[in-house]
């Protein structure tokens, strides 16, 4: 019999909806999990929308007072899915009261704010941390850094990465991803942050300087919800960068939501000395690989289909060859991979704590001062 992991979740929105499925899910499909997660407590705001909250997902409490959940000696792991300001004060609180704890990207709404997760997590020694870079869990993105770590490109000469919404425009209403204060950032810190990490994550290699970048706000007023009333949108509605690596590749860097036809557009391209990868979230189940060292005869892409069980990351766990997964799914694996990590168990791909989270923050931070000064800055300045 499986032990339990208790777990509070702090919000109860579009994050709290994938976090709830995810963890209600894992004891369904994960049958090697030796933590079953408890949906113990959720927090919000609104304590009637709150209520019908937890009776959809199944959680056992509500609260609107979050600093009650630190004091709870009954949860064991808190999952902050609360506005990027809110990150810092609401992990520490319960990194400090012994808990562990898992986190939206991005890390903060600031750097100051990743730094101090970054320190707190440091001195929990008994607390584990994580962070929702959920792209990493797509089978796809996970095989794709298994053939780099495979050595199938060889040396890695090229990074393309993007991220292209189209909601973002003047329709939209004042939201909270819209307020500097709130968000942090736009489209960079809620967009970027994603492909920052999934090309770290997949090259296994680090940025040491951001060469160049443009910030631009296109919208800059919106219509306060509620109200007639138009109020500023002060954060970037498109962040563009270029950056090297370590490794001497070079990078480029777009996040848009204002990108018509792209609805959900999260792809990453690798060009080395021996291959080439790409994938494009909008058709997830699929990998694109090209061999350059086959005859030229024959070299073209591959289309890989990664759902076969034998083979490809997370497929066992789901269903038969090329009946294929979504969104919901890349979450769901990331929450099995935590109840694996905290069992003692190695996580099938490597999990983003809050130290690998604070130098994804530290490439953003370099970006939005490029973009800034119109100068180039290296990561080693940035601290």
């Amino acid at each position: 019999m499986p032990k339990s992991l208790s777990i509070a979740l702090l919000g109860q929105k579009f994050m709290g909806r994938a976090h709830s499925n995810a963890w209600s899910q894992v004891p369904r499909f994960f049958e090697d999990v030796r933590l079953r997660p408890v949906l113990h407590t959720v927090c919000g705001r609104d304590e009637r929308e709150l209520r019908a909250f937890a009776k959809r997902w199944g959680w056992g409490r509500t609260t609107t007072d979050w600093r009650t959940i630190a004091a709870d000696e009954e949860v064991d792991l808190v999952d902050v899915g609360t506005p990027n300001d809110l990150h810092a004060e609401q992990s520490i609180a319960m990194l400090e009261a012994g808990k562990h704890v898992a986190c939206e990207k991005p890390l903060a709404g600031t750097l100051a704010d990743a730094r101090a997760m970054r320190d707190a997590a440091r001195r929990a020694k008994r607390s584990r941390t994580f962070v929702w870079f959920n792209y990493r869990r797509c089978p796809a993105v996970a095989l794709a850094h298994r053939l780099v770590r495979q050595g199938k490109l060889g040396r890695i000469r090229h990074v393309r990465a993007t991220y292209l919404q189209s909601w973002g425009g003047p329709e939209v209403p004042l939201l909270w991803r819209f307020r500097k204060k709130h968000a942090g950032s736009g489209a960079h810190g809620d967009l970027n942050a994603h492909i920052v990490d999934m090309a770290r994550f997949v090259t296994g290699d680090e940025i040491t300087e951001v060469n160049g970048a443009v910030a631009k706000t296109f919208v800059t007023e919106r219509t306060v919800p509620g109200t007639r009333k138009k109020g500023r949108s002060d954060v970037d509605d498109c962040v563009l960068f270029l950056a090297t690596f370590k490794g001497g590749a070079v990078a480029s860097f777009e996040a848009s939501r204002l990108a018509p036809g792209h609805q959900n557009r999260n792809t990453l391209e690798l060009n080395g000395e021996k291959g080439s990868l790409r994938f494009d979230f909008e058709e997830m189940n699929l990998l694109r690989y090209l061999d350059a060292t086959a005859s030229a005869a024959t070299q073209g892409w591959t289309r890989i289909m990664c759902t076969q069980a034998e083979h490809h990351p997370y497929a066992r766990h789901w269903w038969p060859d090329a009946h294929v997964i979504g969104y919901e799914h890349g979450f769901t694996n990331m929450a099995a991979d935590i109840c694996r990590a905290l069992s003692g168990r190695r996580p099938e791909v490597p999990l983003p704590d809050f130290a690998d989270a604070y130098e994804t923050q530290r490439v953003l931070e370099a970006a939005l001062i490029a973009a800034k000064e119109r100068c180039a800055v290296k990561l080693r300045e940035v601290k």
